[in-house]
């Protein structure tokens, strides 16, 4: 049986601490699905597909990492796609209970797919999208916080001038 995981997020943008999972990740599975939520709740910086592209480019060292989109309940986007598994990380205590109560639904919902929880590395424990897009929208330096190809598309996003 094929080992086929989901490391699912809405990647807006795709930092290094989203990549440090996926890398880390990627030798434990067949296939890794780096699937971009399309939240219509949400305003996101990148279209989905902006996001498919800088993932699939910066993943693009990896061996069986395929990226894709999905709308709706990721346990029924996982079934759909054969994955059994969910690759989640942790960055501190605040995100174990929320995942855990996702997890804890997503079981419930579908007891065939399990949650794998991952550690991120100590030097990415601070760092989310959010941050990064906050720190970029004021023209600080994003270098080592994400990609260079990420780093330079939030540079030309914020350098439009409508996004301040």
């Amino acid at each position: 049986m094929k080992r086929i995981a989901i490391c699912p997020g809405s990647f807006d943008p795709i930092t290094n601490g989203h990549l440090d999972i996926i890398e880390r990740a990627a030798p434990i599975f067949d296939e890794i699905i780096v699937a971009v939520l399309n939240n219509s709740s949400k305003q996101p910086l990148f279209s989905v597909r902006e996001r498919m592209e800088l993932i699939s480019e910066v993943t693009e060292h990896l061996p069986h990492i395929k990226v894709d989109s999905f709308d709706g309940l990721l346990v029924d986007y996982a079934a759909e796609v054969g994955a059994n598994v969910i690759v989640r990380g942790l960055r501190a205590v605040s995100d174990f209970e929320y995942e855990m109560q996702v997890a804890s639904i997503n079981k419930k919902m579908n007891d065939q797919i399990e949650t794998l929880f991952m550690m991120t590395n100590n030097q990415y424990s601070f760092l989310s999208s959010s941050i990064v897009k906050e720190a970029a929208k004021y023209g600080a330096s994003v270098a080592g916080l994400v990609p260079p190809v990420v780093e330079e598309a939030l540079r030309h996003k914020y350098s439009k001038g409508e996004l301040k």
